[in-house]
């Protein structure tokens, strides 16, 4: 099972997708992960961070969508003043 988690001032939104249901098409799952890498592709342009989590391993900062993920989480960028 793969999630999204999007940061924001309200907590976070998640979209979950489970990639053997896309992988056999599943028409839930595909519109899933497909609103999950629209997402992320809009974040990013608006220059969010996204980060690679998973179980055991360290987490690693992605620039492109990994259907693959556990986690997925999307970090607005941090303005000080």
């Amino acid at each position: 099972m793969g999630m999204l988690r999007i940061m924001s001032r309200r907590g976070d939104d998640r979209v979950m997708w489970d990639l053997k249901s896309v992988e056999s098409n599943d028409p839930e799952a595909v519109a899933a992960i497909k609103e999950a890498e629209r997402i992320f592709n809009e974040e990013r342009a608006r220059g969010t961070t996204a980060f690679k989590v998973e179980s055991g391993k360290t987490v690693e900062r992605i620039d492109k969508f990994d259907r693959t993920a556990e986690q997925i989480v999307i970090v607005p960028r941090v303005i000080g003043g």
